[in-house]
This record gives structure tokens, sequence and C-alpha cells, in this order.
């Protein structure tokens, strides 16, 4: 199994550094959590989903929004993306995203609500 490491001062008390899969989700999470172009010199790292928000919810902006999530997950070649599930909420969109760690062959799923009131996305 591949080692791979990483930092984050997100909701760490003392430990700093991140190892696994804790640092592959976390890539994922920070990939989702910013706008296409907040990225210094590579414009393309973020998510579209942000544009869906205040969009009426249709089977075409449902479908735009799980095309979107197979982008994000397929630009991190650590994880394979199973299976997406798109529900709305009265502040914003909620996904649930089965995921597979390619190198610990772990499946995981994380759930993002991508919230437009406070401008942000919660992690549960």
């Amino acid at each position: 199994m591949a080692i791979y490491k990483g930092f984050s001062t997100y909701n760490r008390s003392k430990r700093f550094t991140l190892t696994d899969f804790e640092c592959v989700k976390q890539d994922i999470y920070n990939y989702f959590n910013i706008r296409p172009g907040e990225k210094l010199m590579r414009p393309q790292v973020g998510s579209k989903i942000w544009e869906f928000l205040f969009e009426p919810f249709s089977n075409d902006t449902r479908d735009a929004i799980v095309e979107e999530a197979n982008r994000v997950c397929r630009a991190d070649p650590r994880v394979k993306l199973e299976n997406v599930e798109v529900l709305t909420y009265e502040n914003g969109i909620s996904l649930r995203l089965d995921l597979l760690y390619l190198t610990a062959n772990l499946a995981e799923t994380i759930y993002l609500d991508f919230d437009k009131e406070r401008q942000r996305m919660l992690v549960r």
C-alpha cells in the first residue's frame, strides 16, 4: 500500500500531518470546496457545483452536478467514484459520494453540503 503524506490545519488539535486515505480525503474535500480559478496558477482546479446553488433544481441541473462530481473525482487518480446521489435542501445542495480509495482498496461514503446561506461547504 502506498503511503501519502500531507499537511492540514483544519480540525486538528496537535497533529498537522495526514497520511494515507486521510490525506486523499482531505484533498477531495479541498478540491470540492474551492471554485475554479481560486487556486493560483491552476485555474482548472475546483468545483463548479457552486454555480448551481442558485439555479432551479431540475433533471438537467442534477445531471450537471453528477458530471461535475465525476470530473472532480477523476482528477485524483487515487480514488474512484462508485456512485453519486444529489439531494436538495432548504439552503443548498447535498452530495453523497461513494468513493473507493484505490491503493488501500477501501470504500467510504462521504457527504458534502454546499450551503448557499453560509457560502461554504459542510462535511458530515
